[in-house]
């Protein structure tokens, strides 16, 4: 996968700090030392630093002293941070007391970190739950401008060169969103333009999936696909992106040319953005078994700062990629943001 590699390089030519808040977790540890001694990305662990570097030795991993360690107890930034957690939750009721027990959590602190600029990116997920790992996330880090929804894309890797670009598709929504109203289906849309660029650098060609391809059936989730597709142009006028399209519209140029000649996608995305979770999270497993296309995610989208969840089935080569799709994530939020 040519893309894994060129997202892993350049990683490494722009060093990002990310955070790995679950520092005492086997896979994670074994995939930093090997994130720390490929050079991939400055790794930041959350914990005693005694305690992880003794764990570490005892997996035989020897390039973790080489990580910055933060140790929540100790932490010089602790009272920086209980102020910072005040004054973006005060509306909630937050307290100082209070804020003292969640600086100390390792999920919580991560995300401080992010938002003080004392960190670029986070991956966590081997052994917390999504909602664990998302609610300080949403809470703290929170979404980009014009933003608000948050949503989960896959990099989608076929053997078939047709499709996509070199075989290489990005879907979404697969993770997050259940059943998005059509304002926040168009947000998917953008974050998932957004998503592609990041990670591949070139231009982003978006269909907008349904049942119909221009009007060849009338239904309200039809109705949906289209509004949401008119919003995202008023959102983002200079993207490629067109529906209410069929897949086969939307990706197979000869099909595209019968049943939707006026598409300037004419068959040719490369991010498919799915009307509902259900239909995404289907499709994505199905081409991924059927298909033998191998699938990189969920990478999430549409937070202020990228923040990445895991399957707490992950494996080591998981985590180490996704620590680099989040540094890619973040060189290319910086340059938006300057």
């Amino acid at each position: 996968m040519k893309l894994i590699e060129d997202i892993i390089a350049r990683a490494k030519v722009d060093k990002q700090r990310i955070v790995l808040p679950e520092s005492k977790e086997d896979r994670t540890l074994k995939a930093a030392d090997l994130l720390i001694k490929d050079e991939v990305a400055d790794i930041i662990l959350i914990g005693d630093k005694s305690d992880i570097i003794d764990k570490a030795k005892s997996l035989n991993l020897y390039h973790i002293e080489e990580a910055i360690f933060i140790n929540p107890e100790t932490n010089t930034k602790k009272e920086e941070y209980i102020n910072l957690l005040v004054d973006l939750r005060k509306h909630k009721g937050m307290t100082p007391d209070k804020a003292e027990g969640l600086v100390k959590d390792p999920l919580f602190l991560a995300c401080l970190m992010i938002k003080n600029g004392d960190a670029d990116g986070e991956v966590a997920g081997a052994e917390n739950t999504t909602g664990n790992v998302l609610r300080p996330a949403l809470q703290i880090v929170k979404t980009s401008p014009g933003i608000k929804v948050v949503s989960g894309a896959f990099l989608m890797f076929t053997p078939f060169d047709e499709y996509g670009d070199n075989g290489v598709l990005l879907f979404a929504d697969c993770a997050v969103m259940p059943n998005p109203n059509a304002n926040e289906l168009a947000q998917i849309a953008v974050s998932s333009a957004q998503t592609w660029q990041a990670l591949t650098g070139k231009e982003p060609r978006v269909g907008m999936l349904s049942f119909s391809t221009k009007g060849s059936a009338k239904h309200e989730m039809v109705d949906k696909v289209v509004e949401a597709t008119q919003i995202v142009k008023e959102m983002s006028a200079d993207l490629i992106v067109d529906g209410e399209l069929q897949a086969d519209a939307a990706i197979v140029p000869s099909i595209a040319k019968s049943k939707a000649p006026e598409s300037k996608l004419a068959g040719k995305a490369n991010v498919l953005v799915f009307p509902t979770l259900e239909s995404g999270n289907i499709s994505y497993k199905l081409v991924q078994r059927l298909g033998n296309v191998e699938a990189v995610g969920p990478i999430l989208q549409g937070m202020a700062a990228p923040i990445n969840d895991l399957s707490r089935g992950c494996s080591i080569d998981d985590i180490y990629r996704m620590v680099a799709v989040t540094a890619n994530q973040a060189i290319e939020y910086k340059k938006q943001t300057i």
